[in-house]
């Protein structure tokens, strides 16, 4: 009981409230804009080196790691233009060049990259520096990447190899030792040495 009057005090003071802001006149509303079509962004036209490296990109249904699948389509109409599309996103890419000599396509309008190495591709969200999809191989990149596995390349932090030109000047026993005699013998007539 001692609960049940504040309840309907408050139950009255409410519909009051509702009833006064339902006498009040709305104020006149504006009309809505018309919405727009999309706007399309022009494709630019490449260089020739950019079209270099737009040769070079493997197209086709690249698998990748963890079970994902990019699709990469090339367009005939603009050339160096590629449409890559996974599972859940479609980009709109072009060729890119770099210096290290890496294809590179970069997405007209977002922040996505596509990177093709030797024995591997992937897809990057540059601007979060996250990997959409990795290990992503054409049939080109799975020899590539099997060569590796047999021979792998040197590593830049590995020991320099030796020189290939002597430190020294190589003196005449020198030559003699590698022959497998131990020392030079001196012609009698000219007095030159030889082994």
């Amino acid at each position: 009981m001692k609960f049940l009057l504040p309840a309907l005090v408050l139950l009255g003071v409410t519909s009051v409230a509702l009833a006064q802001t339902a006498n009040k006149p709305s104020a006149p509303r504006k009309p809505a804009k018309p919405v727009q079509a999309a706007q399309v962004i022009p494709e630019r036209e490449l260089t020739p080196e950019e079209l270099e490296v737009a040769s070079r990109v493997y197209v086709g249904r690249l698998p990748c790691e963890l079970g994902q699948i990019v699709t990469i389509t090339s367009d005939a109409k603009s050339p160096g233009y590629f449409d890559l599309t996974t599972k859940k996103t479609r980009f709109r890419m072009h060729a890119v060049q770099t210096k290290s000599g890496a294809v590179r396509l970069d997405a007209v309008s977002s922040d996505a990259a596509w990177i093709q190495l030797s024995n591997k591709s992937m897809l990057v969200n540059v601007k979060l520096g996250q990997r959409i999809a990795d290990v992503c191989t054409s049939p080109e990149q799975v020899l590539v990447a099997q060569a590796f596995e047999k021979t792998p390349p040197p590593s830049l932090f590995d020991e320099p190899a030796p020189p290939a030109v002597p430190t020294r000047i190589l003196t005449q026993t020198d030559a003699c030792q590698a022959v497998g005699l131990s020392t030079p013998q001196t012609n009698p007539l000219n007095g030159e040495k030889t082994c």
